[in-house]
């Protein structure tokens, strides 16, 4: 019986109060199941007896005393105890316990799945880093969290849409073109130019496409390298991404969005929707009227969109999509973005609340030997994505970027990753598959196999009920990674679930010893082995960290 399986038991225990006319209320949508953090208060507590005393009119012991006694009668309930102001300790029937496995086993790769989004339309845009250099540190982070974002909000029922912003249009994209240039004739960097490797490269390839490029013309030249060297830049992103395990269903170009006269659209809409006025020779969104702390230029006094039209025609494009909620994922430096996207998402008519959800991504840092890693060569002044992955593999990287809360600032050390010991987290857990993986192919050339038939009930022992109590929380956990946008909450999952399992190896045999035979508990202790196998493997998965079978 999981924590799910015991709600819907404890909410047919209330049914049954009111039913019965013990209780006069009605039987709430969803009641809170957690494990009890001292272990002999039982396997699971609920306070479903606070929650419904006022409305029942009954003191909270006495209310739960009522519910206690319906659910004592259920067959996967050993024991249920009544403490402090009402809360129901609850220890399960064996067999029920041990059923979690079983659980487990049948559903395989789709444990943990949930339907806690299903029906929504999602679209999810992370990383979009500008098609002018390598992805970064930042952006790394965002790459590995974002893509275990959209696995949880799959895994939880919704229906995701990962899209890359390319911001192929404005200054920036014509400081790339005369960087590159500049690289192709040998001239110094512009003052505001890119530096690195990278933009050699770039130019030495855009000449190889376009060998009778004008160098000699600097504007004509420019624009050829405009035209051609984003998307070059745009493919190496592309590239980086997708070795590490990113890949993305939308492209959008920025670029498209003013050829095709979005912005117009979005400006015309606003406009007749009254929320646009002119003032000094520029158009102006009224935006302080939905909460911004000062209005908003669309069109700057010299004719020349501003970043803020341009995101009103992309938000608009995205709901005239279809999409139910916008998710954006930005980097530290974005805080003052919140507020105006959220008041330009009001001008539409929309509630931000329902359907924009900005996320912010602290800092993060590299060190070995405790001092900062040297900047990367091919980029030039910063850490790319392809230097991390160089250092510590992708593995280390999705993991070591994912297990952290994105509003904290993270440091990686570059040592602690690529070592193969227990305080390195990704090993930790990796290890603890891969000793599964060990023991049950040890299990096969003793023709060991499971069996259907196996006693589950056996599973008694505090080690075995620890890890069965653990192997039930996981659809619970990946549910609220999913809503709290908090993938780091699987990480930690795994970590502690590793630790559950280790403990557990270290203090049970599961094989015989040379020529003993197997007994019904060995075939037990190999079913839930297997099951903490499954659970494993399908929570690394959800960070797009593989899950080896051996180490």
């Amino acid at each position: 019986m999981t924590p799910d399986d015991l709600g819907q038991a404890i909410r047919a225990a209330v049914r049954a109060c009111v039913e019965r006319g013990d209780l006069a209320i009605a039987v709430p949508e969803r009641v809170t199941v957690e494990r009890p953090k001292v272990r002999a208060h039982g396997d699971y507590a609920t306070n479903v007896a606070l929650q419904i005393a006022k409305a029942a009119g009954r003191p909270p012991r006495e209310a739960a005393e009522t519910i206690a006694a319906e659910l004592r009668q259920h067959s996967g309930v050993r024991a249920v105890d009544v403490a402090g102001p009402g809360f129901l300790n609850i220890t399960l029937a064996g067999d029920a316990l041990g059923g979690i496995v079983r659980t487990v086993l049948n559903a395989a790769q789709a444990y943990g799945r949930t339907s806690v989004l299903a029906g929504q339309r999602i679209n999810l845009e992370f990383v979009s880093a500008n098609p002018t250099g390598p992805i970064h540190l930042g952006h790394t982070r965002w790459a590995a969290v974002g893509d275990a974002l959209g696995r949880l909000l799959t895994a939880s029922g919704a229906e995701v849409t990962r899209e890359f912003y390319v911001n192929d249009a404005g200054a920036q994209i014509s400081r790339f073109a005369a960087s590159l240039y500049a690289a192709a004739i040998g001239a110094p960097m512009p003052p505001d130019g890119y530096v690195g490797a990278y933009i050699a490269d770039i130019a030495a390839q855009v000449l190889a496409l376009c060998p009778e490029v004008d160098l000699g013309d600097p504007a004509e030249a420019v624009e050829v390298f405009r035209r051609q060297g984003v998307p070059l830049m745009l493919e190496d992103i592309k590239t980086a991404l997708a070795g590490f395990g990113v890949v993305f269903d939308v492209y959008f170009s920025e670029k498209d969005l003013h050829d095709k006269g979005e912005l117009d659209s979005a400006l015309k809409r606003l406009r007749d929707q009254g929320h646009v006025f002119e003032a000094d020779g520029a158009v102006w969104l009224r935006s302080t009227d939905f909460g911004d702390d000062k209005d908003r230029p669309l069109i700057k006094s010299n004719g020349a969109w501003t970043y803020i039209a341009a995101d009103a025609a992309y938000y608009l494009d995205k709901r005239e999509r279809g999409f139910d909620k916008v998710v954006i994922m930005l980097g530290a430096d974005h805080h003052g973005y919140i507020r105006r996207y959220r008041a330009m998402a009001a001008a539409y008519g929309d509630d931000p609340d329902q359907t924009l959800e900005i996320l912010i991504g602290q800092m993060v840092t590299l060190t070995r030997a405790g001092e900062p890693v040297k900047m990367s060569k091919r980029a030039g002044n910063i850490v790319s994505l392809e230097d991390l992955v160089e250092a510590i593999g992708v593995d280390a990287a999705r993991y070591a970027l994912a297990r952290s809360s994105t509003d904290s600032q993270i440091d990686i050390d570059l040592d602690l990753w690529t070592r193969a010991t227990n305080d390195n987290p990704v090993f930790y857990v990796q290890y603890a598959h891969a000793r599964i993986a060990s023991l049950l192919r040890n299990a096969a050339e003793l023709g060991l196999h499971r069996d259907s038939d196996t006693d589950l009930g056996l599973l008694q022992t505090q080690p075995e009920t620890d890890l069965l109590r653990a192997l039930g929380e996981f659809p619970r956990v990946v549910a609220s990674a999913a809503e709290l946008r908090a993938p780091h909450r699987v990480a930690r999952y795994l970590e502690e679930l590793a630790g559950i399992y280790h403990r557990f190896y270290d203090s049970s045999r599961v094989l015989p010893y040379g020529d003993e035979p197997a007994v019904p508990l060995t075939f037990a202790r190999l079913e839930l082995v297997e099951a903490t196998r499954v659970v494993l493997g399908n929570g690394l998965a959800l960070l797009g960290v593989t899950a080896p079978e051996r180490m």
